[in-house]
C-alpha cells in the first residue's frame, strides 16, 4: 500500500483509518518515521482482518503448530485413526476423545474415554493438545463452544453450526454463488404436500439435522406416498415436528466429490474428483480419475474452493456434487473433515487428504495434490471383510491378472456388522478398468 493511498485516509480493503491512527501517522512523520508506519498500519489492517475472521467463523487467530505439538481429536473413530497415523509420520503427537474402550483411534493414539457431551473430559482434551481437531461433524454443541473458548481450534464452531444443519448448509453453499437442487422448509405434512406440489415429483424428504448413509431421508415418486415418507422421516411426530428438507430429485447422470482444504493463513487447494457409487445408500466406489469431461472436473474443482473459501473453512471440506446430463452441477452435501470418498489420496496423490487435514489446522503450506496413478476405492463392509483381506493379500494368478496393486486398510473395529465399514482398498491400476474388474474377478461385492 502506497503513501498516497494513506494520504487518502484509507486502510486496506477501504476501511477508514481512525483519529487515532491519523495522530500516530502526524507523529511518525514528524519523526521522519513515516515508512514505518505505513508497515505498522499494514500490519494493523491485516490483523484487523484476520480478528473479523475470528468473530465470524468462531476461530482464533492463526498459530503456526510444527512436528512435536499434540494434535486432539474429538472422537475416535477410523477417520480419527487414518488421521494420527499420516500425522504421526510427520512428528505429531495425537490424543483422542471417544467413548468406546477400544475405539479405532485409540489403539494407536492416547485416548480419553468419556461422552463426546462430557465436559470435564473436554477440558482435559484441551488441556492435553495444543489444537483440537474433530473427525465427524455432530458435535455436542455445547462442547464445541467450550472448546472454541478454552482451546485452540483453528476450524471454529460456526462451520459446525452451518453444517449440522442441511437448511443453513444449503444457505452458505448458496451465499457461495454455487447452485443447489431446488428445495423447501417442511414442518409439517401439510406443508410437505404444498412443497411437493411446488417443486414436483420425484422428491427426496430429509431431515435438517443427522442422517448418514442414506439414513433419515426418502425418496417420494408418487403423491400417494408423501403421508408414508413423512411417517418415516419424521415419526411419532404430532404438533413437535423437526425441520425437514424438501429437495427436487435430481435426474444426475453421476456423483462427483471434491474434497478441498484451505488452511489457517487461508491457502486453498482441492483434490482430484472422485465419481462415486453408493449401494444401499453407502459409498461403494470411488473412481479417479472420474468418467466426466476434464472440463467438468476443472469446474467441480473451482466450486468446491469457492465454498471453502467463502465459509472460511479450516482444514477439508468435501463437497458433494450431481452431474447432470447436460453438464450442469449441483452440490448435494458437505463434510467438513476427512471424507470416505478421499480415501484414495492415501495411495494415489503426492498428499494424502489426512495429511492436507493436518497441514491445514496447523498451518503448514498445503501439500500437492497431484494423482500419481489412476485408483479405485472400494469400501470394505462387514460381510466383506474376511474375503477382501484374503483377496488383497493373496499372489496367486488370478487376483493379479488384471494388472493392480492393491492396497489394503483395515480400521480396527472390534465388531464387524453387516453394512459398517470395516476397512478400504486402493486400487492402483494404469486404467480404472482394470481396478473394477479387479473388484468384479473377487466375486465378494455381489452380496
Amino acid at each position: 500500500m502506497s503513501p498516497e493511498e494513506l494520504k487518502a485516509g484509507r486502510l486496506e480493503g477501504g476501511a477508514e483509518r481512525t483519529d487515532a491512527e491519523q495522530v500516530m501517522k502526524a507523529e511518525g512523520e514528524a519523526e521522519g518515521a513515516g515508512a514505518e508506519w505505513v508497515i505498522e498500519a499494514e500490519g494493523r489492517a491485516i490483523a484487523a482482518g484476520a480478528e473479523a475472521e475470528r468473530e465470524e467463523t468462531g476461530a482464533r487467530l492463526p498459530r503456526t503448530l510444527l512436528p512435536g505439538a499434540t494434535i486432539g481429536v474429538l472422537g475416535g473413530g477410523q477417520l480419527g485413526r487414518m488421521l494420527a497415523l499420516s500425522g504421526s509420520a510427520m512428528g505429531y503427537r495425537f490424543v483422542a476423545l471417544d467413548p468406546a474402550k477400544d475405539a479405532p483411534c485409540g489403539q494407536v493414539t492416547p485416548q480419553i474415554t468419556a461422552a463426546y457431551n462430557d465436559r470435564d473430559a473436554a477440558r482435559e482434551l484441551a488441556r492435553r493438545a495444543d489444537v483440537i481437531t474433530y473427525e465427524f461433524e455432530n458435535v455436542d454443541a455445547g462442547v464445541a463452544a467450550l472448546l472454541t473458548e478454552e482451546s485452540y481450534v483453528p476450524q471454529g464452531s460456526a462451520l459446525l453450526y452451518t453444517t449440522q444443519h442441511r437448511l443453513r448448509e444449503k444457505a452458505a453453499i448458496e451465499a457461495a454463488g454455487v447452485p443447489v437442487a431446488p428445495y423447501r422448509k417442511v414442518g409439517s405434512l401439510a406443508e410437505l404436500e404444498a412443497a411437493a406440489a411446488d417443486l414436483g415429483l420425484p422428491c427426496v424428504l430429509k431431515t435438517a439435522t443427522g442422517g448418514y448413509d442414506g439414513k433419515g431421508q426418502a425418496v417420494i415418486r408418487k403423491p400417494e406416498e408423501l403421508a408414508a415418507a413423512f411417517r418415516q422421516v419424521a415419526p411419532g411426530a404430532q404438533a413437535d415436528v423437526p425441520e425437514l428438507v424438501l429437495e427436487k430429485f435430481i435426474a444426475f447422470q453421476c456423483e462427483i466429490s471434491v474434497i478441498a482444504a484451505r488452511s489457517a493463513s487461508g491457502e486453498v487447494k482441492s483434490f482430484p474428483p472422485a465419481e462415486n457409487i453408493h449401494v444401499n445408500n453407502i459409498l461403494h466406489l470411488s473412481i479417479v480419475p472420474a468418467r466426466v469431461p476434464e472440463e467438468i472436473q476443472r469446474r467441480a474443482c473451482e466450486l468446491a474452493e469457492r465454498i471453502v473459501s467463502g465459509m472460511k473453512a479450516v482444514g477439508l471440506l468435501a463437497v458433494e456434487m450431481f452431474v447432470t446430463e447436460d453438464g450442469e452441477l449441483f452440490v448435494n452435501e458437505l463434510a467438513p473433515r476427512p471424507h470416505n470418498s478421499g480415501h484414495y489420496t492415501m495411495d494415489a496423490c503426492v498428499t494424502s487428504q489426512f495429511e492436507q487435514h493436518v497441514r491445514a489446522i496447523c498451518n503448514l503450506p498445503l501439500g500437492e495434490t497431484t494423482l500419481l496413478t489412476p485408483v479405485v476405492m472400494v469400501n470394505v463392509l462387514g460381510q466383506h471383510l474376511d474375503g477382501a483381506i484374503q483377496a488383497a493379500c493373496r499372489a496367486d494368478e488370478e487376483a493379479n491378472k488384471p494388472g493392480v496393486s492393491p492396497k489394503l486398510h483395515i480400521y480396527g473395529k472390534t465388531e464387524s456388522k453387516t453394512g459398517r465399514k470395516m476397512g478400504h482398498i486402493n486400487l492402483l491400476c494404469k486404467d480404472t478398468g482394470d481396478g473394477l474388474s479387479w473388484v468384479e474377478q473377487t466375486n465378494l461385492w455381489r452380496n
